[in-house]
């Protein structure tokens, strides 16, 4: 091999090497911060709202007649 292809290859490599050491310090600060989430987590529910807005309003159902109704009528005749 060539000088020169030997350098790109170095070059390469030591690109290579610290995005990996970059992605692994990533991964484990992520991890730990999850692990800390959930001994935090019940920070996480205290701060929850839900939507009770319809809550206090009754929910009303009207009866409609069946559609069959009327057949079932007939058919008792």
């Amino acid at each position: 091999m060539s000088d020169v292809m030997k350098k790109v290859l170095k070059i390469v490599g030591i690109i290579a090497a610290v995005a990996a050491a970059a992605a692994a310090v990533y991964f484990l600060v992520k991890k730990l911060k999850e692990k800390k989430a959930l001994k935090e987590g019940d920070e996480d529910l205290e701060s929850f709202v839900s939507c009770s807005c319809l809550d206090d309003e009754p929910i009303v159902v009207e009866d409609k007649p069946a559609e069959d109704a009327p057949a079932e009528e007939a058919a008792a005749e």
